[in-house]
């Protein structure tokens, strides 16, 4: 646990320091440390960390939505989002199945590109099967969701340049499409702060959503879930993980005024650290060679995915305006 925690703190300091994607220094230098993953000292605290500290993380992500926020976008707005984020899912599941995935690798690629790329792919993971095979896509998927969300946030604020929107179909195109909430809030404000406020309430609605996610996955996978850990038949799995009570339950008690602002603050940044930690540790278990044997079909998907969602989201925009 203290090697991931290091890792962590290292890989927050480079991004500080010079700017780029948290998680992905976070994975690189786990990844370097993979001589380490069957050392008997260090094997116990990655596993912890890159399980039960990924669950708390995500938990913890419901501190930053309120009710209220969500009702200010408005119906229409409302259901643009529904709807790009519920397509991508499926193009997910359907592209995944052409290019010879199985359904549990096209729900994770979706989910991440649909909701909160890297939290979200570690939030579904959490309630997949888990296997060797799956922690090696779940660590592509991080790698390639990081990568594209970076370039969205260069290259979508000059697209609402091109087109002339004005600040609220901005932050609506940005918040609605741009995978992590880091890079959502960096492209909202080069725009100005009416566009970045509305594009951070945007994709706070599309983080909400993750919950809902969770606890349909969970239930498609529970059974495959059960045989994967080694339970025993007949044994009784949540439907709703904890962590996910905890989400719904931070989410209810904000609406309601009772998360001080200093508390919120502390609560985001106590989720953002574990999920950095989980990150480290995932890269702790795994290889650039086990990364290269996830192949360029992983890569495809998650683009094809990540033009979709931006496609359908830009479209609907234009139709409205």
């Amino acid at each position: 646990m203290g090697l991931a925690c290091v890792l962590a703190m290292a890989a927050t300091l480079v991004s500080t320091l010079h700017g780029g994607p948290q998680f992905l220094y976070a994975l690189f230098f786990g990844v370097a440390f993979h001589y380490l993953s069957e050392d008997a000292k260090t094997r116990p605290g990655i596993e912890f960390c890159a399980r039960s500290v990924l669950r708390i993380g995500v938990g913890l992500l419901g501190a930053r939505i309120t009710a209220s926020q969500i009702a200010g976008l408005g119906w229409s707005t409302a259901a643009i989002v529904i709807v790009a984020v519920v397509s991508t899912l499926l193009c997910g599941v359907l592209l995944g199945a052409r290019l010879g995935m199985n359904r549990a690798q096209g729900v994770m690629s979706g989910g991440a590109v649909a909701i909160c790329g890297a939290s979200a792919a570690l939030a579904i993971s959490a309630v997949l099967p888990r296997s060797k095979e799956s922690e090696r896509f779940t660590l592509m998927v991080v790698v390639t969701v990081t990568v594209l969300s970076t370039l969205a946030m260069v290259i979508y604020p000059l697209v609402a340049r091109l087109l002339h929107l004005p600040p609220e179909l901005a932050g609506l195109f940005l918040g609605g499409t741009i995978h992590d909430v880091a890079q959502v809030v960096g492209a909202g404000y080069m725009l100005g702060q009416e566009t970045g406020d509305y594009a951070t309430i945007v994709k706070l609605f599309r983080v909400s959503m993750l919950a809902v996610v969770v606890v349909v996955v969970s239930g498609l996978f529970k059974r495959q879930r059960a045989a994967s850990e080694g339970a025993r038949a007949g044994a009784r799995q949540a439907l709703v993980p904890w962590f996910l009570w905890v989400f719904v339950a931070l989410v209810i008690i904000n609406s309601l005024g009772g998360v001080p602002a200093p508390v919120q603050n502390g609560l985001n940044d106590i989720s953002r650290a574990c999920l950095v930690i989980s990150i480290a540790a995932l890269g702790v278990k795994t290889s650039f060679a086990q990364l290269a044997r996830a192949g360029w079909r992983p890569f495809a998907l998650l683009l094809v995915e990540t033009l979709w969602m931006a496609g359908f989201v830009l479209a609907a925009i234009l139709l409205r305006s």
